[in-house]
This record gives C-alpha cells, structure tokens and sequence, in this order.
C-alpha cells in the first residue's frame, strides 16, 4: 500500500533522499554484488556488545555496532535529517497518534526470511516486551496494524514528538522474526543490514568481524571489504591502537590529543554531551537549601566554568548555563549568560536565603572524577558551601540517582533531541528527576512541547527557559568528542548528537 496523495504531504519520500552522505540512494535492488576494494574498517571500540539481540541494543557508542548487521526503519543522516531506509515514506494523522509506515518490498533478513509489515510488528512488539536498555523508546506505542504487506500502522497513546527519531535508533533495528529471544541471535546478528558477521573472525569480549552481504538491497552503503570492531575500553589502549595504525577510528580523552596529533592523526569536530551538577532536591528532601532557588542559583555562580574547561578538559568544549544543545532546536543563545561567575554574588544569594553561614552538601563521585571533584569542592567551599564527596562504584551511580539517594549528583549527559532530553532530564517520568520536581507551570510548558508537532523544538525553548532561570541544574560545558581517525586510510564525517560516527559517514580515504 502506498500512502494517499494528501498524506504524502506530511510524509517524508524516498524520491531525493540520500543514503549515504554526498552518495545517491541506489536503485531499489542495487549493484548487482557487494563492493570490493574498499579494504577493511578497523573501528576502536569503547564498549562490548552483552548481546547481539536488537531487542536489547543501546544508543550512543554502542549503537554504531549493531548497524552493521542490522538496518533500521529511518536512516538518521550527518546532520540529523530523517531520510528513508526499511521505510520508504511515512506520515501521521491530524491528532499525531498514528503512523503509517510503508516499507520496502526487496528486503530479506541474512537467514533468507522475508522482510515486510509482519516482521516490523514482531520487532516493535518484541522490542517493547523485551524491556531492554531502550525500551523507554517504545513507550507511547499502544499497538502496531499490519495493513498490508508493505505497510504498517503504529498506534501511539499519546503524541510522541520523538516517535520518527526512535525509529532512526535502537527500536527502529529490524532482526529476523525466526531468531528474535533466542540464544543464538544474541550470539550472532540476524539483519537485513549491510554485513554478516564473520564467525571465525570474532572473539567474544574482543573483537567483530563482519563481511559484506551479497544479497544486500543497497551495495552503496558497502564502502568495505570488512568491518572490524576492536573492543578498546580501556583509554591508553585505545590511543596505543590508533597510533600504531592497528584501528583507523576510536574515541580518545583530551589528555591524549598532543600524542595523537604528533602521529598525523585527524581530530572529528563534534559535540554531544554536556557535564556538570544536577540539583535533584528541589523540594528540599534531603537537603532543605536547595528548596530555595536562590541556593541553586548561588551555586551556578560560584562555579568557574572557563577555569575548569581549560585545566580539566584542556579547553575541549564549549561553556555553559544550559543543558539543551544547540543542535537540539531548543537552544536559547542568550542563556549560557544566565550564571556569569561570580563569587560575591553566589555569598549574596546565599545571605538571602539565610544561609549566610553556609551549609553542608553531600555530593556522590566516581573513580575518574578527581580532578572535577577537587574542582567543584574547593570553588563551592570559596562561597560557603562545604561540600562532602562519597566515593560511588561506578556500577551504581546512575541506579543511585534514580533511587534518590543524594540531593545532587555529578555526570556527563546526552543533548538530544527535545523531548528526549525533557523525558531524561526534567519530566516527573526523568531518571535524573528522581524526587519528580514540578510545577503546574512547567508541566503546561512540557505538555505544549507533547503536543506540538513540528512546533515542538521552539516551544522547548520555554523548558529550556524555565529550568535554566530556576537553576534545577550547574551546567559546566559541552564536552567536545575527541574522535580521531587515520586520514591515510579513511574519510569520516561526524554524526550529530553522537559521539562516534555511523558507520556510513565512513568511506575509504581516495
């Protein structure tokens, strides 16, 4: 089934669409064999895959992984722009609850079964069931219609504004139906992707191999003879693989630029996440002056963003107040202005809150945190704030969090999309809102964002504002990503909002 000529127009088509950057979708069938001569892609991985089971894949850094062997419905290109994959087109109805989905019709899974509406039911159903790591992402889906062959209906309880960018990651996987739960394809991908994975190639916790699939749709996502991800996490071995040519792209820490600099290699520009405090008590449960907005707002002053970004982060990133991103479409320039520092002023506020004296503050660290720890300590103490820092396994700090243990806590976060971020970060469903901070204001604020549609960027700008002004977080900065590649063997453009590229930004270098 094909979508109806006054749908189409809020569809998105398949007619100029780019498959991959700078290269034209191919014919519906493709070349006629995978392409050669591209060598082999050694990727510098920072993170095992626990298993291979679409149903349980992640975002960030282990989402690259999985494409590979795995398509997804939508493909999120460079700039994060939606084009088509599986889906060919797909538009919602007037109260933006369902989407039509309509699919292609010359896809087969590795195993050799077919690719149509049944299978994409079976992997939004079993994605949802499943609760994996992302299964958050799937939450709005009441139910899925097969409509036809090559077409699909996804029922959503509510508006999702997020819906379309979900189908670009974790839940927009398509594994086979055969293999879906069972131990064997979360020992080996079942997809219809670009590549296979090369059995004797791959060893558990070290590294993947995958090869080209003959029969795949479209060869021009097949820039390789192989792809080879190497499971690096540990820093120094990753900086120690790049260098020795042995991978051509891994994520590096800063600390680490000069040596891979002087080695010829070629820094990718992008920023992803943001860093600093997230003052969850904003009730005052567990710590009664953080009830008082003028504590919170002392604290932002009292911090010495530009010092830290230099001395910590060696002057890789971007200071500010706001935990929106400028890619995120709910970025107001003139807010990272919000909390110029200021050391007097934080003690003023703090007089004003009757807390001229100080108080005392528990704040939660992990192993790798020192040099900010030390940091934030000593400028919160300079204003009065006598800050008590309790070591945390890193195993246990995001559960911690979400079990409102501690009144503030320090991490590293995504700047997504809008209401991502809003369902992360701020609504009364956030994990990092474990004491459920609300007002009847910023609930209104939140339910225009749902509601929306394509406004729902501009309208977030309002969150952005209100959360920002009420200091329900310190942002310190953006956090550059520090991903280096080997520009003699190949040519990589970033990804927006993540930290490693797709692997089709990659292509072998000319």
């Amino acid at each position: 089934m094909k979508l109806a000529p006054l749908a189409r127009v809020a569809a998105v088509t398949a007619a100029t669409a780019l498959i991959f950057t700078g290269c034209a979708a191919g014919s519906p069938s493709g070349s006629e064999g995978a392409s050669s001569g591209g060598g082999t892609l050694n990727i510098g991985a920072v993170l095992d895959i626990a298993s291979w089971d679409p149903s349980q894949a992640h975002v960030g850094h282990a989402l690259q992984p999985y494409q590979a062997p795995y398509d997804t419905l939508i493909l999120r290109e460079p700039d994060g722009t939606l084009s088509p994959m599986l889906a060919t087109e797909w538009a919602y109805d007037e109260d933006q609850t369902a989407l039509t989905v309509d699919l292609r019709d010359d896809v087969t899974f590795s195993d050799g079964e077919v690719f149509d509406a049944e299978a994409v039911k079976t992997n939004l159903d079993t994605f949802k069931a499943a609760n994996g790591r992302q299964a958050a992402q799937l939450t709005a889906v009441d139910s899925v219609d097969v409509v036809d062959e090559d077409t699909v209906q996804i029922n959503l309880s509510a508006p999702d504004p997020s819906f379309t960018y979900y189908l670009s990651q974790a839940a927009g996987l398509m594994g086979s139906p055969a293999s879906l739960g069972t131990d064997e394809i979360a020992a080996e991908p079942v997809g219809t992707g670009p590549y296979v994975m090369d059995p004797a190639g791959s060893v558990v916790g070290s590294q993947y191999t995958f090869t080209p699939r003959e029969d795949y749709w479209n060869h021009d996502l097949q820039k390789f003879d192989k792809i080879v991800f190497k499971v690096l996490t540990d820093p120094t071995a990753r900086l120690n693989a790049i260098v020795s040519k042995q991978v051509d792209v891994t994520l590096l820490e800063a600390r680490q630029t000069e040596q891979a600099d002087a080695a010829g290699l070629e820094l990718l520009e992008s920023q992803v996440d943001w860093t600093g405090l997230l003052l969850f008590d904003r009730d005052g449960e567990l710590n009664p002056a953080l009830a008082d907005v003028t504590v919170r707002q002392a604290i932002n002053h009292a911090l010495d963003r530009e010092t830290m970004l230099e001395q910590i982060q060696l002057g890789y990133g971007t200071v500010t107040n706001q935990v929106f991103g400028p890619e995120s479409g709910a970025y107001v320039d003139e807010l990272d202005e919000t909390y110029p520092y200021d050391p007097e002023k934080a003690k003023d506020l703090l007089a004003e809150a009757g807390y001229a004296d100080g108080f005392d503050l528990v704040i939660p660290s992990f192993v790798g945190l020192e040099s900010i720890s030390a940091a934030i300590t000593q400028q919160l103490g300079d204003v009065g704030i006598r800050v008590q820092t309790e070591t945390v396994p890193v195993a246990n700090i995001v559960s911690d969090f979400a079990a409102g243990k501690y009144p503030v806590g320090y991490f590293f976060l995504f700047q997504g999309e809008p209401w991502v971020a809003i369902n992360q970060l701020i609504s009364t469903e956030a994990l990092y809102n474990p004491f459920d901070s609300t007002s009847p204001e910023l609930q209104e604020l939140i339910d225009a964002v749902h509601f929306g549609g394509d406004e729902a960027g501009e309208l977030a700008k309002d969150v952005n504002r209100y959360v920002t002004e009420n200091a329900w977080f310190a942002p310190l900065y953006r956090l550059d990503q520090i991903v280096y590649v080997n520009p003699a063997t190949i040519t990589a453009e970033p990804q927006i909002q993540q930290a490693v590229p797709s692997i089709y930004n990659f292509a072998p270098a000319e």
